[in-house]
């Protein structure tokens, strides 16, 4: 009788998949509890503020907010094509929507620069003379889009370091048709990552 010798590398893969798939999870669960609460203190302050909420945002640039948004669902979608290309054995398919992903992700980063750097210009900044001049409602108001916005543009850092790796990973073949959670999994937290834009996006732009 014949007995089948499974590889040493692949006898826990499955295991291995479900761990991560876990883990994941997890650290998603983590990440909106953490901008859940960043949300209920939006809301107290801007049920507090609303007429100054709603006149500190008209400084902000709804055309930039609004291609940002776009940017970032279009970057969902390629990722997720990324995922079905890899699952029909297409690896240089896959390689290119990442590709495209990790581009989506400069732009957005790009555009939040010199977003930024008007305000900054404009005397727009934490701490600032002209702020502070400001009432205390819209001092809170800019106070908040700092803080979550940026924290925001840290996830998208991270997010594309992810994708990087995952990039990397498929390009030599460590990533393949039967063996995908990692590239599920990166593609789960850059989903987070524009599900979390969707709720700052109106409420930080679209309050006017």
């Amino acid at each position: 009788m014949t007995t089948t010798t499974v590889p040493a590398e692949h006898a826990h893969a499955p295991h291995d998949e479900v761990g991560i798939k876990i883990g994941m999870w997890l650290f998603l669960f983590t990440e909106l509890i953490l901008f859940g609460g960043m949300f209920i203190v939006y809301a107290v302050y801007r049920f507090k503020n609303p007429a100054q909420f709603e006149l500190a945002s008209k400084e902000l640039d709804t055309f930039i907010g609004t291609v940002n948004t776009i940017v970032l669902l279009t970057s969902s979608l390629t990722v997720a094509l990324s995922i079905a290309a890899i699952q029909q054995g297409r690896r240089r398919l896959s390689m290119m929507f990442l590709s495209v992903t990790l581009v989506l992700g400069t732009a957005f980063l790009v555009n939040k620069y010199f977003e930024w750097s008007h305000k900054f210009s404009a005397g727009i900044y934490p701490q600032s003379p002209e702020l502070l001049k400001l009432p205390s409602g819209e001092i809170l108001y800019f106070g908040l889009y700092y803080v979550m916005t940026g924290l925001h543009a840290f996830h998208v850092i991270v997010g594309m370091v992810v994708l990087m790796v995952m990039l990397a990973m498929v390009t030599r073949g460590s990533i393949t048709r039967e063996h995908h959670v990692r590239l599920e999994t990166g593609a789960l937290y850059w989903h987070l990552v524009d599900i979390i834009w969707i709720f700052l996006f109106p409420l930080f732009y679209l309050i006017h």
